[in-house]
Order: structure tokens, then sequence, then C-alpha cells
């Protein structure tokens, strides 16, 4: 049985479908119901829902062989899992952010909110910059309007979250997509089944 790991959400609805595509369909994951594991004897394949900042641990803790999550929690947690294929889905960026009149002339600590306190740090670190991390969970858009940091990193979609709150991206840090990742151990022993479910999904990214 492979165990599939999918983010909730309408990036996992797309993900499965590629999955469907690929030869491993599971038709109750359709039905509108509450459960979150569904399977497919006759494929041999289990698919479960789970909260996209935690596909990466099922993988790496190998509830799940195989999964899907983007490449921003892959760099803020460092999963040890190996990393198959960019699937070129929910696509955004990493970025620097802060009101439109702030200039870091880097004479003080700069104070930075976010969520990805990892990313953050290891940027600032590669261009040599002191800097105080503030963590916060949600709502970081506000931080830098209450004076509670100057800028933000945060993912950036279309930018309307920031242009409402009179921000702007100061430096894009890196891209982000969605990633097939898998179980370093489950490879070892379904590394064929692995490799072909890549792909034949290699093959639908666009």
């Amino acid at each position: 049985m492979l165990n599939v790991a999918l983010p909730k959400g309408r990036l996992g609805e797309k993900v499965y479908a590629m999955f469907e595509a690929a030869g491993f369909p599971c038709p109750s994951i359709k039905e509108n119901t509450r459960k979150l594991i569904f399977e497919n004897e006759e494929k041999q394949v289990r698919y479960f829902w789970v909260k996209p900042s935690d596909v990466s641990i099922y993988v790496e803790r190998g509830a799940a062989d195989i999964g899907v999550a983007g490449k921003d929690i892959l760099l803020e947690y460092e999963p040890d899992v190996y990393e198959l294929l960019d699937l070129n889905l929910g696509k955004c960026r990493m970025a620097v952010a802060g009101p439109k009149d702030f200039y870091d002339d880097g004479e003080k600590t700069l104070k930075v909110a976010t969520k990805f306190t990892n990313i953050a740090a290891n940027y600032y670190n590669s261009i040599g910059r002191d800097i105080d991390i503030i963590k916060l969970n949600g709502s970081i858009e506000i931080a830098p309007i209450l004076g509670l940091s100057d800028v933000i990193v945060d993912i950036v979609e279309t930018g309307t979250t920031l242009k409402e709150n009179d921000l702007e991206v100061k430096t894009e840090i890196l891209p982000i997509s969605a990633r097939l990742i898998a179980n370093k151990s489950s490879f070892k022993f379904k590394g064929e089944l692995i490799e072909s479910v890549s792909k034949s999904i290699e093959k639908q990214v666009k």
C-alpha cells in the first residue's frame, strides 16, 4: 500500500487529480464526507488529507511514503526527506515587504516580523544584515503599521493584501511552489513504485 499525504484545500485537490491521471484513482475521495483517509485496495493506494504545514512531518516520520509540501515549508522546517519533483503548482514568492516610505539604511538592527523565522534568518545572514526577529503566527501585515517591526518576511501571491495595508515588496527572496517529497526509508523499499508515480506525474507538469 502506497501512503500519500495530501495538503487539504484547493492545492490538494489539484494534486489528487494528478495522481488520478497517473493511474492511482480513489473515487471515495470525491464524496462529500468528513473522512480524512481514503483507500483503493485494487490500486494499493491510501490517501489522507492533512494540514499543508504538517505534510512534511507525516512524510519524514514514515506515516506517509510520499506527499506534497510547499517549498516554504521545506526550507523553514528542513525535514529529512527526498524532494523528487517541482509540481509547478501553488506558485508564489517569499518576500521582504514594508511601508512604502521605509528605507533600510543599515544603521540600526532591523526588526523583522515573520512566521518563517528560519528563512528570514538565513536570508539576512546571507547578506550580513543584523536583525531582530519577531515571530508572529498571523496578521503579519499589521506589524509594521503598529511599529512592532520595520519589515515583514512573508509569502506573497498577488500582493493585494500588502497594497490594502499600504505595504510593498522590497525584496524577493525566492520563488515558492509545491514539491513532491518522499520518505527516505520508503524510497529504499518502494523505490520503483515511487519513481513510477513521480514520472507519471512529471509528464503532467506544465
